[in-house]
């Protein structure tokens, strides 16, 4: 068995406790399901490589890095740079929706209006019924 540097049980044990985080964040619907499973996966796969040496020496030396801790910096941008893409995906497409919703809003209050002028416009003068 390889000896754990102090800097990977603190990885892993970190790892650990984002998905615990993430988890109790999904229990109390604060977190959508569509997410949690990006950010369980992330910390299990660091908290993987945190625990597991000669895998993470394995992959630094597959990937030509020189220490092991660059490797997990390494995976966590690449995690943070795609869900930074992945949001700003979906805040594009919100965007758009609210726009469509805003001209769609925009249009029915315009029929309203001109509903309740033109019933306005019909109604008799005295309040009592037309002839």
């Amino acid at each position: 068995m390889e000896f754990l540097s102090r800097t990977q049980i603190i990885t892993a044990l970190a790892a650990l406790g984002l998905a615990l985080y993430v988890l109790d964040l999904v229990r109390r619907r604060r977190l959508s399901e569509e997410y949690s499973f990006l950010w369980v996966v992330a910390s299990v796969v660091i908290a993987i490589l945190g625990f597991s040496t000669p895998l993470l020496r394995a992959i630094t030396h597959a990937l030509g890095i020189l220490y092991e801790g660059s490797t997990v910096f390494f995976f966590g941008l690449a995690f943070a740079t795609a869900m930074l893409l992945h949001v700003s995906v979906k805040l594009s497409r919100l965007g758009q929706e609210n726009h469509a919703l805003t001209r769609e809003l925009a249009l029915v209050r315009y029929d309203l209006e001109q509903m309740r002028a033109g019933a306005t416009a019909d109604a008799p003068a005295d309040g009592g019924p037309t002839a």
